[in-house]
């Protein structure tokens, strides 16, 4: 087995008993009462699909690294995840999204006025198991969770607005910085940095400056979304769980279209801006097809797998900063690994 390999075997089977332990809590939280059929049986359906389960086992994993149990941190875990799905089912409504984890999205199963209901709840949701928090972690780190929460959810929120703004104004003058800080708001405070700032800060039993996983976090975070957006372009729709191509249909500006529209010729930078003015539902194949090769001509996604291999090695780097003082453990080397495993992953 190649080291590859045997790496990425590791890091699955550590997600997957992270992801169990997480998942088992969360539905055991669920309420079991009526209104079920609009609201409580559709709260579980994106958790149960098939996702990695990447930021409770951050938060766990690294809780565990600094000498805490996963019962410890296992609300904070679970209402990180319930935080993300809920983004998750907000996100299909202002994107128009058909498909998610490999089955329709709630919004384009059930409508909209329901799809947004149902995240409200999971938002709702959320709050509970951080209360839960109290009788096992005491008033003090209660609290500092609460605080690493809000911040968590503002910076996302800040994140989605500035991208659904983009679009929403046909912003065609980006830059790469441009695209990290909206990546920083929207995907690593929340998929990276958080997750292993609550996990440290309950590990060590409040001892810990959070601070330390801020650039960690990040290089992580940017090198996870900008694979995630090559996947969206590049992957396997049955792996994926998505209509691939989809960022192109939503007019997102992900870094390869960034790159595309900086170095197209005057003419294809018209052509260009005047398809993503156009509505969603009035975009042809054929232009879709014409703006993936002109991703291609300009080999933007080979500068975006660029990009990410690029941050995977600044991730790395920090990672002996925010993770070398500790003794060797399984839970430490994951959070290593993992760091190539998310640019390696073809889902």
């Amino acid at each position: 087995m190649t080291a590859s390999a045997e790496r990425s075997a590791f890091v699955v089977e550590m997600l997957d008993r992270y992801k169990t332990m997480t998942m088992e809590r969360l539905l055991a939280l669920l309420p079991d009462k009526e209104p079920r059929r609009y609201l409580y049986d559709l709260v579980p359906l994106y958790p149960q699909r098939s996702g990695k389960g990447l930021r409770p086992a951050l938060c766990i994993a690294t809780c565990r690294a600094f000498g805490g149990s996963a019962s410890s941190v296992l609300m904070s875990a679970v209402a990180i995840e319930l935080f993300h799905n809920a983004f998750l089912v907000h996100d299909d409504v202002e994107d128009g999204s058909l498909n998610r984890r490999g089955r329709p999205t709630i919004v384009s199963e059930f409508g909209l006025p329901v799809a947004v209901n149902v995240g409200d709840a999971m938002n709702v949701l959320s709050i509970r198991p951080l209360m839960d928090n109290l009788q096992r972690l005491g008033p003090t780190l209660t609290w500092r969770v609460f605080a690493e929460i809000e911040h968590m959810v503002s910076e996302s929120v800040e994140g989605q607005a500035l991208e659904l703004g983009w679009v929403r104004d046909n912003v065609c003058d980006l830059s790469d910085g441009d695209y990290l800080r909206m990546t920083l708001k929207k995907t690593c405070w929340y998929t990276c940095i958080h997750p292993c700032r609550i996990g440290a800060v309950v590990g060590s039993g409040g001892m810990v400056n959070p601070d330390r996983f801020n650039r960690f976090g990040y290089f992580m975070g940017a090198a996870f979304q900008i694979q995630d957006d090559l996947l969206n372009l590049a992957g396997d729709e049955v792996k994926y769980g998505k209509e691939i191509g989809g960022d192109i249909w939503e007019g997102k500006r992900t870094l390869m279209l960034i790159h595309t529209l900086n170095h197209a010729t005057p003419r294809e930078h018209r052509r260009l801006q005047h398809f993503l003015a156009t509505p969603r539902l009035d975009r042809s194949e054929n232009d879709v097809r014409w703006v993936y090769g002109l991703m291609g001509k300009y080999k933007s996604l080979d500068y975006a797998r660029s990009s990410a291999q690029q941050l995977a090695g600044a991730a790395l780097k920090e990672f002996v900063l925010a993770y070398g003082d500790l003794p060797d453990s399984e839970d430490k080397r994951f959070v290593e690994d993992i760091v190539l495993y998310m640019i390696e992953r073809d889902l």
